[in-house]
This record gives C-alpha cells, structure tokens and sequence, in this order.
C-alpha cells in the first residue's frame, strides 16, 4: 500500500496545470446541448462515483431517464488523489467521465487542469468556497462520527476524548488519510475538535499518535463485516455512512449506534468533478454538473442519509420523509461548518505519515 501510495502521491506532485495531450476545440463555455445527453450517457465509467455512495446510483438513472436514456453506470473504485493522476494520465485518451471528491481536493483538480472552465447555472446557489472556477461543485456533505457496535461496546465513546480510554483497546479503526478522503476528513474534524483549524491540523496528529501508542487504534480494515464481526467494533466514519450500516446490520439483529462526537465535528462536503478531457460526452458531463445541484437531485441525496450542500446553505428545504434516515438535528449541534477548501490537503498525505505512523 505505502508503495502504490507514494507513487500515486509523487504522480500527483509532479502534474501541471497545462492542458497538454488530449486538448480539442470542443467548446466547455456553451451550454449544454441536451438532445445530446442520451446518446452521450449510454456509457458511463466513473472513477470514485460507486452507485451505493450517497445514492448516486439513482442520482444517475434519475438524470439519464429525464433526458429518455439509460446509462451503463460502471465505476472504478479510487481515492481523490488517484482520481486526478488517473485522468490526466489519460487525457490522450480518456476513459471517464465524473468523479465524487472529497471537496479538499477540488482546488487540486483545478490547479492540475484536469477540469474544464466550465461552471453550470446552479452553482450560483453554493458559496464561492463550494465551487472552482468550473469543473466542480460541492454536493452534499457528511459529518465524521463514531459508528459503534453496541453488542460488542457496553459503553460508546461519547467524544474524541472518550476514544483514548483504555477500554477501547484495539477497538478503534479508521481509513488512512493517505489513501481516502473519508481519512482526510477525519483529520480536520479531530483537528478542529482538539483546537486546530483548517489551517492548523497539528493537534489531529498530535492526537491520532496518542491514540496509536495507547493501543487503541486497531491495524483492522474499517469495513462494514469488521464492524457486524466485532472485530473493529469503533469505527469513525461519515454519519451517513454509518447510518446505511446501522440499517443494513439492523436486519442481522447487530444493533449500531452513530454518534456525533461531543467535543467537535465538521461538515465536509464531497463533490462532483467532470473530466475536461473526455470531449464526446461534454454535453452529458455539463448537463449532470448541472444537476447535481437541482431539488431533485439533492433530495435524492438526503433520502440516503447525506445532507444536501443547498440544505446546509439554507437555500433548501428538506420534507420530512426525506430526512427520514437523518439523525436528529439535536445531534449535530457540535458540528462546525469550516471552509474546508482552505485545507492544504495534499500535506496531509505526507503528515500522517511522519507524524502519526512513524
């Protein structure tokens, strides 16, 4: 794993902002022709857009049946980082289409040039930190939690402090910020709860290193089986993700409990990239950016459990039913809203492993 990451991470550090091979005089700054948009769609490969997450598989057939065609949704599971390299690796000849991002990386896309200078009509609802100057927008954002095995866990950790108990002994995973932006955004919102900032995120490293040599974070892969199996019964994850797990373990009579730390979170949106280099289906990519940003389709996203970036903003009301798989909003009191795009994320990467691992 440190192998391929490193590669990938020098990959990254190594990219330019030129546009390079794989530039056309296809024109990004005109609207999108929709009569194209179904023929376009027919085949959609993703990189890091999987159909189960926050619903973007019915985010896609929904948008692909308004404009009466079906799309062959099949994606390429990757981390933010990998997404960049991968595309602009292929821009000769490129293979997909959109990406989901960790919102810390839209700068990064932008400044690499693999998105195209295009920005939809819905982005003037987002926050100029929300958005680039085309290519990307926020789309809905998560909370890091702790998603907790209550049949195995008598007592759930209540806050970022509680996890350095020494009951929680090897009890605790996570993702590696080095290779998953679920990672990165748990640094920030440790960093945030320990007194950090999105421009200091020395207290998350100060405080995962104690974690670490306490014993209680656990070398166990942060699955869903591993939680089911008590094997990694703490995992710290978005709230959304925890909540589809708490429903699906729910049927397996495991029971779960998800829980907004007390002493601190953040909001951190994810969001939707489009990759400049894939000409033949501008159309399709324009008019889904475009999309993501609608009523319809950030309900959707709030029907699975993501809050709607429009929603945080106030510029959305969610009904009740969609918020049926939500928490109580009582729980999200610590949550803090940041400017998370402010976050260095690509020293993260290199961080966590001389401040946390070494």
């Amino acid at each position: 794993m440190k192998i391929r990451i490193g590669v990938a991470l020098a990959s990254l550090f190594a990219l330019t902002a030129c546009g390079g091979a794989g530039a056309s005089d296809y024109d990004w700054a005109a609207a999108p022709d929709a009569a194209k948009i179904a023929e376009q769609g027919k085949e959609l490969p993703t990189y890091g857009l999987a159909p189960d997450w926050a619903n973007y598989g019915e985010v896609v057939k929904t948008f692909c049946a308004k404009h009466n065609g079906a799309c062959a949704h099949k994606d390429t599971d990757m981390s933010s980082s990998e997404e960049i390299v991968r595309i602009d690796a292929e821009k000769a000849n490129p293979i997909a289409t959109a990406s989901d991002i960790g919102l810390m990386w839209g700068p990064v896309a932008e400044a690499k040039g693999v998105v195209p200078a295009y920005q939809p009509p819905s982005a003037a609802k987002l926050k100029d930190w929300q958005k680039g100057k085309g290519g990307w927008v926020a789309t809905f954002v998560g909370a890091p939690a702790f998603v907790v095995n209550t049949d195995k866990v008598k007592n759930p950790p209540k806050s970022w402090a509680d996890l350095l108990k020494p009951e929680y002994k090897g009890m605790i995973a996570t993702k590696n910020p080095t290779s998953s932006g679920t990672g990165q955004a748990m640094v920030v919102a440790a960093a945030v709860a320990n007194g950090g900032s999105a421009d200091n995120l020395a207290p998350a490293y100060g405080y995962f290193k104690k974690l670490k040599d306490t014993g209680n974070l656990s070398d166990v892969k942060m699955s869903e089986e591993t939680l089911e199996k008590g094997e990694a019964p703490i995992q710290i994850n978005y709230d959304f993700n925890g909540i589809a797990q708490k429903t699906a373990l729910k049927e397996k009579n495991v029971n779960v409990e998800v829980i907004i730390p007390a002493d601190g979170s953040v909001w951190s949106p994810s969001g939707l990239i489009i990759n400049k280099y894939n000409t033949k289906k501008g159309d399709f990519l324009k008019g889904f950016l475009e999309y993501v940003l609608s009523d319809e389709a950030q309900l959707l996203f709030a029907k699975f459990g993501a809050r709607p970036i429009r929603a945080l903003n106030g510029d959305l009301q969610v009904p009740a039913e969609a918020k049926a798989n939500w928490l109580p909003e009582s729980a999200y009191a610590p949550v803090k809203e940041i400017e998370i795009t402010k976050v260095n994320v690509e020293t993260i990467l290199a961080d966590w492993e001389a401040k946390v691992l070494a």
